[in-house]
């Protein structure tokens, strides 16, 4: 027997047949005459009704299944208007396949007690979208990098040295060692590249920060790119149109989920190249309009990213920070030796999704970077080598995948952008 999805049924093209349907209960209620269940699948929600006078025994089933139990269900499909998505099944029959009692969730509950039962929160409408369009968000990465000749690779885990400093490294015993969890890719990125040319990956990174925004986790997907021969101007172009080919792959495959959400598909639709560029000293400038007084040479923090955001209707780009505060491997800008070539990508409402360079190619600079940051050259030998054997100029970023989740869902957090986030409390389940 072949079964629909709720999303076919809601399509009309079977009203006034007889169906089954395999689902779990997410609503239920009765009256004396009729009993109603909302019936979900993975792909949307659909109401069953039960008439009493026309079969107790189906009626006295549903008036007294438990929230998520697992059915399937055969009755005539109709139309009605009073229905949810405007159709109904007149149930027949109601086979139990999975009891389910006293399921925890069955009105809203607060943050943190949902967090504890992530494991069932994981069925809501909101978070079953949220995963689709997660899905969505690697499909169109791995199209659009493979379209344009990038090879994806996979980098280590554990690392003998960190990218992005020292303080934010988790330490991890190693046999008779002390290891890091990787923080970024980026010492091997440069490696892969010398094979390859142009390399990316998707991978975990991991960042000890202790941090209780909004928006940072301590684990979180790494969308990583580096290419020889780009330089910064191809960069900016490639940071603009992977977020493009991410927002047109959402919006077209994720029309119900976006709805579900309250966001417009057709809103994406409009995030095309060129997107607005800013220096770090234009944004603030921008800081200034809004009366926030910045100190040149820190870094932009959340509520700064945010607020340059509403400027805008599509993401901004953020470009030559004070060299100062970028990592040893960013180029500096031969025309302003104060600032480098780099590049941060901030969405409305979120702030920071890309982090990118043209990367130093000069290996004097960089062990001079290394030193002032207080970093032992010897640690990084062999990413030396990448400026030792045949340098050449060449450019990359990092994503974060749950941000541009966060960002493309309206959410407020990015715990809800991750199936099962971890943070500085919370590790489990």
């Amino acid at each position: 027997m072949k079964f629909p999805q709720i999303r076919e049924l809601l399509s009309g093209k079977r009203v006034d047949k007889t169906v089954s349907l395999r689902g779990w209960v997410a609503r239920k209620r009765s009256s004396k005459k009729v009993a109603f269940l909302t019936i979900r699948d993975s792909t949307g929600r659909i109401q069953v009704s039960v008439n009493r006078e026309a079969n107790e025994e189906m009626y006295n089933i549903a008036d007294s299944i438990g929230y998520e139990a697992a059915l399937i269900i055969t009755g005539k499909l109709v139309a009605d208007t009073r229905a949810p998505g405007g159709y109904e099944i007149r149930a027949e029959k109601i086979v139990v396949v999975g009891k389910s009692e006293n399921f925890p969730i069955t009105k809203d509950q607060s943050q943190e007690f949902l967090l504890d039962v992530r494991h069932l929160a994981l069925r809501s409408q909101r978070l079953t979208a949220m995963l689709k369009i997660r899905s969505s968000v690697f499909e169109a990465i791995h199209n659009y990098m493979r379209k344009e000749g990038y090879t994806e690779v996979q980098p280590p885990m554990f690392t003998t040295a960190g990218s992005e400093g020292g303080s934010t490294l988790f330490k991890v015993k190693y046999f008779d060692k002390e290891v890091f969890l990787s923080q970024s890719w980026q010492l091997y990125a440069e490696n892969f590249i010398y094979a390859v040319e142009k390399a990316y990956t998707i991978a975990p990174s991991f960042r000890a920060e202790k941090s209780k925004t909004a928006r940072h986790v301590t684990e979180y997907w790494h969308y990583e790119v580096e290419a020889t021969w780009l330089e910064f101007e191809g960069l900016l172009k490639l940071m603009e149109n992977v977020i493009a080919a991410i927002c047109k792959n959402v919006a077209k495959k994720n029309d119900y989920e976006l709805k579900v959400l309250g966001r417009d598909p057709q809103a994406l639709l409009k995030i095309t190249p060129p997107f607005p560029r800013i220096t770090y000293d234009e944004a603030i400038d921008l800081l200034k309009q809004k009366d926030i007084e910045f100190q040149y040479g820190k870094d932009l923090g959340a509520h700064e990213e945010r607020l340059i955001g509403t400027f805008f209707d599509k993401p901004v780009i953020v470009t030559r920070y004070p060299r100062e505060i970028m990592a040893f491997y960013k180029k500096v800008d031969p025309k302003n030796p104060k600032v480098c070539l780099n590049a941060n990508m901030l969405a409305p409402e979120v702030g920071e999704i890309i982090d990118g360079s043209e990367r130093e190619s000069d290996m004097d600079k960089i062990l001079e970077s290394l030193e002032q940051e207080g970093l032992d050259p010897k640690e990084y030998d062999f990413y030396l080598d990448t400026r030792r054997y045949g340098s050449v100029p060449h450019s990359g970023f990092g994503m974060g995948i749950a941000r541009v989740v966060m960002w493309l869902c309206g959410f407020d957090t990015i715990k809800d952008a991750i199936a099962f986030p971890r943070t500085m409390a919370r590790v489990k389940p």
